[in-house]
């Protein structure tokens, strides 16, 4: 008979035992879980009780990741608000409801100006609801003129996070209460991977947070925050670009605090640090996350205006190299500096960690990842090269304004 018995989260050990006196010894032998194989809770199994695995009647263990938001509902329209009633889409009077205005249309803008820079491409669009309230609206510009892939995605979400979604969400709970905590979320974001080595990825993300848990309540007490950011990813490092993009950033922080781009710009290098490189995805931008201790209209107009310099900070730089010729070397060094980037959003990147741990969108969580990458073994661009001269700037980050 074949005994089992969990020997960790990720493996079975099977052992083999005989009736036979002569044979009196068992083998163990492990193997992973596949991913089929689900459990529902790891404190319901008792680890060191072994349990009869037949093979006529094998069942499979649930395991328990809580879904904690409802099921998207394909539309073939999206509706003039994903509010629930209750946040009074109608009036436009609440931060929930500016909010989302606000990201609404900023995708709008930030699509067309894609759309006009590529000189062909369109974007496909997928609206989607889910029954308690919530939905987005996800485009997605693919193989285009310019652009490899273009993604420029708007959600607002109610759900519950387990424990380490909100651990994902916010910098700030570790040491909170680690109950379910109900949220909502409203947020835009976008990736612009162009074809040309030359012309930069663009990423920012702007979103606006809030916890519902009373104070006296298992879980984290209610609070609410803004987060976002915008940063420039280039395989090719042209100083004009750089200081051009980092000036706009450094002028929408300037109208609201002095401090605040020199604060976000190191929060952002220190943020897109691939830690196991050393190294960080890109040449920066600004980046922040938390923010609740200035006023909360303030942070709201703050959002906007950095929102609204996406445009003027990225399509100029497009413009100059989106046509520049290059030669595959080019195009080989951008495909492994696209491999980078898909290692930082996939290990460290917290949207995706908590898009993942609360079971969002797939395909809009993953919008963010380029068509191709490549990664090389030991590879080491020549002192002194272009390349090389990008990767220096990745591991030492300049002040650029």
């Amino acid at each position: 008979m074949a005994n089992a018995v969990l020997s960790s989260p990720l493996s079975l050990t099977l052992t083999s035992s005989s009736s036979s006196s002569s044979s009196s010894s068992s083998k163990p032998v492990s193997f992973p879980l596949k991913p089929s194989i689900s459990i529902s809770s790891f404190a319901t199994i008792k680890p060191l009780k072994p349990f009869s695995l037949q093979p006529a009647s094998r069942k499979t263990i649930p395991i328990s990741m809580a879904v904690a938001i409802e099921k998207e509902v394909p539309e073939d329209q999206a509706p003039p608000s994903f509010l629930k009633d209750s946040d009074g889409p109608g009036s436009g009077s609440s931060i929930r409801a500016r909010f989302e205005s606000m990201i609404r249309e900023v995708q709008d803008k930030v699509c067309e100006a894609i759309e006009i820079a590529d000189g062909g491409g369109r974007f496909k669009e997928d609206a989607w609801t889910r029954p308690g309230g919530g939905g987005g609206i996800s485009r997605v510009l693919q193989d285009g003129g310019v652009w490899e892939k273009a993604g420029v995605n708007i959600s607002v979400v109610y759900g519950v996070m387990p424990p380490e979604a909100y651990r994902a969400a916010t910098a700030s709970a570790a040491g909170e209460k680690s109950g379910p905590v109900p949220f909502f979320a409203a947020g835009i974001s976008s990736v612009l991977h162009p074809k040309n080595p030359f012309a930069p990825t663009l990423h920012f993300n702007y979103r606006y947070f809030e916890t519902d848990v009373a104070a006296d309540a298992p879980g984290a007490p209610r609070k609410w925050w803004f987060g976002g950011g915008t940063d420039l990813t280039p395989a090719y490092v042209f100083e004009e670009d750089v200081k051009h993009f980092h000036q706009v950033q450094k002028n929408a922080c300037d109208k609201f605090d002095p401090m605040f781009y020199p604060k976000f710009k190191k929060w952002c290098d220190d943020y897109f640090c691939i830690k196991h490189r050393g190294e960080r995805r890109g040449l920066g931008g600004i980046f922040f996350d938390d923010l609740n201790e200035y006023d909360q209209e303030m942070l709201l107009y703050f959002a906007t205006e950095c929102a609204n310099s996406v445009i003027p900070a990225y399509i100029p730089i497009i413009e100059k190299r989106k046509n520049m010729p290059f030669t595959e070397k080019h195009k080989a060094w951008q495909q492994l500096r696209r491999g980078r980037y898909v290692e930082f959003n996939l290990v460290y990147d917290r949207g995706t960690t908590f898009g993942l741990k609360t079971g969002g969108r797939i395909e809009s969580i993953l919008v963010s990842l380029p068509l191709t990458a490549r990664w090389e073994y030991d590879h080491h661009p020549e002192v002194g090269s272009e390349e090389w001269k990008l990767l220096d700037a990745c591991i030492n980050p300049r002040e650029w304004v």
